[in-house]
């Protein structure tokens, strides 16, 4: 299946696990689909972590007992557990609403209808010619594919010191 793209240099047509093969068009359309909103949100994830590590976070209080500073201080496992329970149903509930809103459909991408776009904010990239949105989104899946290694590779270092040899030095994930 050639239409849904994301075949580029260094490892274009990478599938050790035969992936591409297994089930039906429909299923590989599902694959990129997941593939897509897991880059999209490890993009964010990247950008967040990072900022964090520069030392910026949100002013104030998350709730009356938690501030947005002593979440900065935690490994990303224990920020999540400080949490308060509103919080964490009100991010769920943001990503149910996201799902809804990109599964719903009318033509359904499994079903050859297009792939999930962007929830927020909706871009009109009418005026854009087949070959540069073609680029745009091979661009897109590298970085989200390099988003996903790169937040997983922090998350690693920061839990366990010294698991990512590239970060072990960096004192900014291990604080």
């Amino acid at each position: 299946m050639d239409d849904i793209g994301g075949a580029s240099a260094p490892l274009k047509n990478f599938d050790p696990f035969k992936l591409s093969e297994f089930g039906s068009d429909a299923t590989l359309r599902w694959f990129r689909a997941a593939e897509l909103k897991h880059s999209r949100a490890a993009m964010v994830a990247t950008t967040g972590y990072l900022v964090n590590a520069a030392g910026f976070h949100f002013p104030g209080m998350l709730s009356s007992d938690i501030s947005f500073e002593s979440l900065s201080t935690m490994n990303p496992i224990d920020a999540w557990d400080a949490v308060p329970v509103a919080g964490k149903a009100q991010i769920l509930v943001t990503i149910l609403a996201a799902e809804l809103i990109t599964e719903s459909k009318e033509v359904h991408y499994m079903n050859g209808g297009p792939l999930p776009e962007m929830v927020f904010p909706k871009i009109d990239f009418s005026g854009v010619s087949k070959d540069v949105m073609d680029k745009k989104r091979t661009s897109e899946l590298n970085n989200g594919r390099l988003a996903m290694i790169a937040i997983l590779s922090f998350v690693s270092e920061h839990s366990i010191p010294g698991s990512v040899p590239a970060l072990s030095n960096i004192a900014a994930f291990h604080s």
